[in-house]
């Protein structure tokens, strides 16, 4: 894979395809530049289909023909393989986000040799959420660790983001975090804490409500999910990736 900018724009080649022209690169930046506040945001690749190209703005994935004339919304499924082009885009996408994360800012639960890894985007004050933490020696008994990340739900300055920042700030983050989930109020702490860079990181991935779980590989399963079938669920994902 061989990666080029072209402006503001990054554009990636994949081996094996027709290379784009920078025509085509200049032609949809042109239509983009009016549209996207912040061209960084902006990365077009090929795809399999002669002359539509895929643009990735921020977390979103659509399609412009190469001329820059249509944009297209929606997904691209290749029915000869059944793969789901827009899905592989999405989770490529998220994998490189969390891949970039420093797990030290995680709120864990599970063993260090747990056969799963999950990262869940919550909200102590999210009632599916509880749940899930009700649960939770189900799963790391299905051998799934759960890592959580901050994701309050009512925003900055909240009474929920105000938690979490004390989840984050104690000592204990775990005990914390026990706390919080029983519907407590941890002792107050204030540090420097991810909680809201978090919260902006899962809006750029696509998280509208919690609990929202997503695998290292960037797969995402949103929804309270119990353990036993959480564990089918990853098993699957880990079959269709070839792990």
């Amino acid at each position: 894979m061989r990666s080029f900018y072209f402006g503001a724009g990054l554009v990636v080649l994949f081996g094996g395809a027709v290379l784009a022209q920078a025509s085509d690169i200049d032609a949809i930046e042109a239509r983009l530049s009016g549209l996207v506040p912040d061209m960084e945001q902006v990365s077009i690749a090929e795809t399999p289909i002669d002359g539509l190209m895929e643009v990735r703005v921020g977390s979103e994935v659509l399609y412009m023909t190469a001329d820059g004339r249509y944009l297209v919304q929606g997904r691209v499924i290749d029915m000869e393989t059944q793969t789901d082009l827009t899905d592989a885009a999405q989770s490529g996408m998220r994998r490189e986000q969390l891949a970039n994360l420093d797990r030290s800012d995680f709120v864990s639960f599970g063993n260090d040799d747990a056969e799963f890894e999950v990262a869940v985007f919550t909200d102590p004050d999210c009632g599916y959420c509880r749940r899930l933490h009700e649960q939770m020696d189900d799963y790391n008994a299905a051998g799934i660790k759960v890592h959580y990340l901050a994701f309050p739900r009512a925003g900055a300055g909240s009474s929920t983001h105000t938690k979490m920042v004390s989840v984050w700030c104690a000592e204990d983050r775990q005990g914390a975090m026990d706390i919080a989930k029983a519907g407590g109020n941890p002792p107050r702490a204030t540090c420097d804490n991810p909680v809201m860079d978090q919260y902006r990181m899962g809006q750029s991935l696509g998280v509208t409500g919690t609990p929202s779980i997503m695998t290292f590989n960037g797969d995402i399963i949103p929804g309270y999910v119990p353990a036993d079938r959480l564990r089918d669920r990853l098993e699957g994902l880990n079959a269709r990736n070839g792990q």
